[in-house]
């Protein structure tokens, strides 16, 4: 098993919680863990150095569907194991202990539908179509284009760890909020938006 899914594997043992919400709790909400440490290694593919581009920090977000122009924080873990989110409603954070944007595995990118009164950087996510494009300058100067397959909308309960953050033999890319309905008791939203693109 190479550094890099041990790695994975470390962050996905320690990594607790849900997902981002709506109003005022948003440094509170995490992603849900990443797959176990077992399961990461039963389906890692075969390396294929001929597939995607070396690891570099992503700096940059453009999705032209939903006017989405922003630069990209990194995101850790909070000293309680939960995933750290960006702070502000307008702001989006790449998941920094999983795959870079180019590399083969699935990046993941965080940002908030809504809060603080505001609409958050993900407000329209849903609104994303197949075929759409996504692209993220990274810290090399290379772009990487990916284009959207799949938009789905699942409970927080239900939330498919494995798909959006498991290796794969391919670059990819998982944008992630919140949706659905809001739950004023618990000031959270019940489902999740996730964007898939490849």
């Amino acid at each position: 098993m190479t550094r890099r899914v041990l790695g994975l594997a470390a962050a996905a043992l320690t990594v607790t919680g849900t997902l981002l919400a709506g109003g005022a709790l948003l440094p509170r909400e995490a992603p849900p863990a990443p797959p176990p440490a077992e399961a990461v290694a039963a389906v890692l593919p075969v390396a294929r150095s001929a597939v995607g581009l070396p690891r570099s920090r992503p700096v940059r977000l453009d999705v032209e569907r939903i006017g989405v122009h922003t630069g990209l924080m990194m995101l850790g873990l909070n000293a309680d194991g939960t995933v750290q989110v960006p702070e502000e409603p307008e702001d989006a954070g790449w998941y920094a202990p999983g795959y870079a944007p180019g590399e083969p595995g699935g990046a993941v990118i965080l940002g908030h539908v809504d809060g603080k009164g505001r609409d958050g950087v993900f407000h329209d996510l849903g609104r994303m179509r197949r075929g759409d494009v996504i692209a993220v300058t990274r810290a090399d100067g290379k772009t990487a284009r990916f284009t959207v397959t799949s938009v789905e909308r699942v409970a927080k309960n239900r939330f498919p760890a494995e798909r959006v953050y498991g290796p794969l033999d391919h670059p990819a890319l998982r944008l992630v909020t919140c949706g659905g309905s809001f739950d004023a008791a618990t000031g959270h939203y019940r489902d999740n938006v996730i964007v898939y693109a490849e």
